[in-house]
């Protein structure tokens, strides 16, 4: 009797272990309230790079609203700091007296070495630093997606659009011989 209430309960303690082991994972959800789709076609994105930024309470909200435009928004480095321009958030219309500016630069969080690595980068390559998308990520904290990024050329965007063809023409002939 005793040996099988044991084999029971160490058999129960094995199911649960791999009920946990093999759960999915869930996936995190992330609120887009910005983003910026000329920058792919503008742009080489290099590398992308996840900074917090510092708002204020009319711009949070002004935010979660989705009316914020990122098109031009840059970040540059400026004394070890680094700050988000061109970014326009729309002043939050119940916000009467503390509302902010619509275009003031921004203060973007991120380590000290990420920052003097994206300083080094644009200083000596002739990169830049595109904002890419604006998002809260599951904690409700407001994230900015940096891409260091090398500008293209007509060229170069006129190459992209031949490839993006071929490679829609291919997927027909694929499907149709299929």
């Amino acid at each position: 009797m005793k040996t099988s209430k044991r084999l029971r309960q160490q058999w129960s303690a094995l199911a649960f272990l791999t009920d946990v082991i093999m759960a999915k994972k869930k996936k995190p959800t992330v609120n887009i309230s910005a983003q910026n789709r000329k920058a792919r076609n503008d742009f080489f994105i290099e590398q992308n790079f996840e900074a917090g930024i510092m708002l204020s309470g009319s711009e949070v909200k002004s935010l979660r609203a989705g009316r914020a435009t990122i098109t031009e928004a840059y970040a540059y480095a400026e004394n070890d700091e680094l700050f988000l321009v061109n970014a326009y958030i729309p002043e939050y219309e119940s916000a009467r007296f503390m509302n902010h500016e619509p275009k003031r630069p921004r203060k973007l969080l991120m380590h000290r070495r990420e920052i003097n690595k994206l300083q080094n980068a644009v200083n000596r390559k002739g990169m830049t630093l595109v904002a890419l998308s604006i998002y809260f990520n599951d904690s409700g904290l407001a994230k900015v997606d940096l891409g260091l990024a090398k500008g293209k050329q007509q060229h170069d965007k006129r190459q992209d659009v031949k490839e993006r063809d071929w490679k829609r023409n291919k997927a027909r002939l694929m499907r149709a011989k299929g």
